[in-house]
């Protein structure tokens, strides 16, 4: 009986530890970043799509004042709303403030979404309407923006280049001719 005993006591020590550490890698596996947590986002570290281009945007993350407020996805989404006539050049920083926050929810009112101010799938679909695929370089697709047109936008419609890496990885020239950068949801260099 004292070896039942002992035998229980050890399990208890060893299994308590070893189910806490098991729940610990569970909560950091399953601990997502809130436009993963949304369900509408693939997870990546940068905007990727695979096949062809017209749907590339539809499972991408949230960017807003709070969700990846300072990078390069948000210096993408602005320079969306800029091609678009929602913002000036001047407006492109990579940085989602209350310009971008107004000029998102005016994209998102004429686009019949709500106007919550946040770039989240809807918007991110909507916005992906415009891309047309126009070269295939050893796996690099090259894809051209097309802004709005009859925008009556005082900054005009525009369009701009993005490139599609062989791994599916965006990457994109903003308004002041600098570039390109990566789609990144977690850095911002532009």
């Amino acid at each position: 009986m004292s070896s039942l005993r002992s035998t229980r006591r050890i399990l208890k020590r060893v299994a308590v530890p070893a189910i806490g550490a098991a729940l610990a890698i569970g909560i950091n596996v399953t601990i997502a970043t809130p436009a993963a947590a949304s369900g509408s986002y693939t997870g990546r570290a940068y905007v990727h799509g695979t096949g062809g281009v017209s749907d590339d945007f539809d499972d991408e993350g949230v960017t807003n004042v709070t969700t990846h407020r300072s990078s390069n996805v948000a210096c993408l989404w602005q320079t969306i709303l800029w091609a678009n006539g929602y913002l000036p050049s001047s407006g492109v920083d990579g940085v989602f403030g209350d310009q971008t926050d107004a000029a998102t929810r005016n994209f998102q009112r004429d686009k019949g979404l709500s106007a919550d101010g946040s770039a989240g799938r809807n918007s991110w679909t909507k916005a992906g309407d415009k891309l047309v695929q126009h070269d295939n370089q050893n796996g690099w697709l090259y894809v051209v923006y097309h802004g709005a047109t009859g925008s009556r936008s005082p900054y005009g419609s525009h369009q701009f280049v993005l490139q599609r890496s062989p791994d599916g990885n965006y990457r994109f020239y903003p308004p002041q001719g600098s570039g390109p950068y990566w789609a990144a949801y977690n850095s911002r260099t532009c």
